[in-house]
């Protein structure tokens, strides 16, 4: 993703980690990845509004306003030196050094990394259909853990290293219980009779922030009815259109699982053209 960055480690630009550091150590931190236009992030206040939620999940302290500041101030700065017209932000949040051991330290002072790079793509445009596996990982439940973004992501990497191994773009993800949860980097739709529908996240997985856009802005403004429900593997059979969601997509169609075809990706597209329209 960043084959050029900049670098910021609590507002000073840096290419070190101080060490020790609990979110390597123990994974013990958030981050959020933003997509970046003309050095405005886009959709701020929904990545904020996540991050908020995992500060209180972890008990980390409030950093929030900080790395709101921060993050403003770098992608204004990355623009202005390398002029990229669309760029990926990764906030992180740490919970910084401390003592030995997995108990956190009383007084942590939270450490916020950001990294900038040019994307690989133009964000204005729609990425081409996926073709999807289905990952041999199932993810681990754990509600207080739900929806947010923590950085212990080793289900997704096992289930990404085998969508490459495969020739894959993505891999779908299913909980302990056989049902689909998302997709490695995003979350799950699909079209049924007229109404759009998508994994309940109540145990697992990331409540995305195009996720939200498309359930209470996007969909409605279609004329398009959005129910979170249980879905499996099989629901997909029956469904008339897939496709997912995430920050740097909004949102991409879904071709091929398997011997399973779609070629029918109109309201991904009626999707995508909302995101435009707020774009512009």
């Amino acid at each position: 993703m960043f084959q050029q960055s900049a670098i910021w480690l609590d507002g000073t630009p840096t290419s070190v980690l101080p060490l020790p550091d609990r979110g390597l150590d123990y994974g013990d931190g958030l981050f959020e990845t933003l997509l970046v236009h003309r050095g405005q992030p886009l959709y701020t206040e929904l990545h904020m509004g996540r991050m908020a939620h995992g500060l209180r999940a972890l008990a980390l302290p409030d950093c929030l306003k900080d790395a709101r500041q921060q993050l403003e101030s770098s992608a204004y700065t990355a623009f202005n030196q390398y002029k990229w017209q669309w760029s990926v932000l990764r906030l992180s949040v740490t919970r910084g050094s401390g003592q030995r051991g997995y108990a956190p330290f009383a007084n942590a002072l939270p450490r916020i990394l950001i990294q900038i790079g040019c994307l690989d793509r133009d964000g204005g445009q729609m990425n081409t259909a996926a073709t999807l596996g289905v990952a041999s990982i199932r993810l681990s439940k754990q509600p207080l853990l739900a929806g947010i973004k923590h950085l212990n992501r080793l289900e997704q990497v096992l289930a990404a290293a085998q969508a490459q191994a495969e020739g894959a773009d993505e891999c779908i993800m299913l909980d302990q219980t056989d049902h689909l949860t998302c997709v490695v980097a995003g979350n799950l739709f699909l079209v049924r009779s007229g109404k759009l529908l998508t994994p309940k996240l109540s145990d697992c997985g990331v409540l995305g922030t195009r996720r939200r856009l498309i359930m209470e802005k996007w969909a409605p403004s279609i004329g398009l009815e959005v129910r979170e429900v249980r879905l499996k593997l099989s629901d997909l059979l029956t469904a008339e259109e897939v496709f997912y969601s995430n920050s740097l997509q909004t949102v991409r169609p879904i071709f091929r699982l398997r011997e399973q075809n779609w070629d029918n990706h109109n309201v991904c597209t009626a999707l995508f053209q909302r995101y435009l329209e707020e774009l512009s």
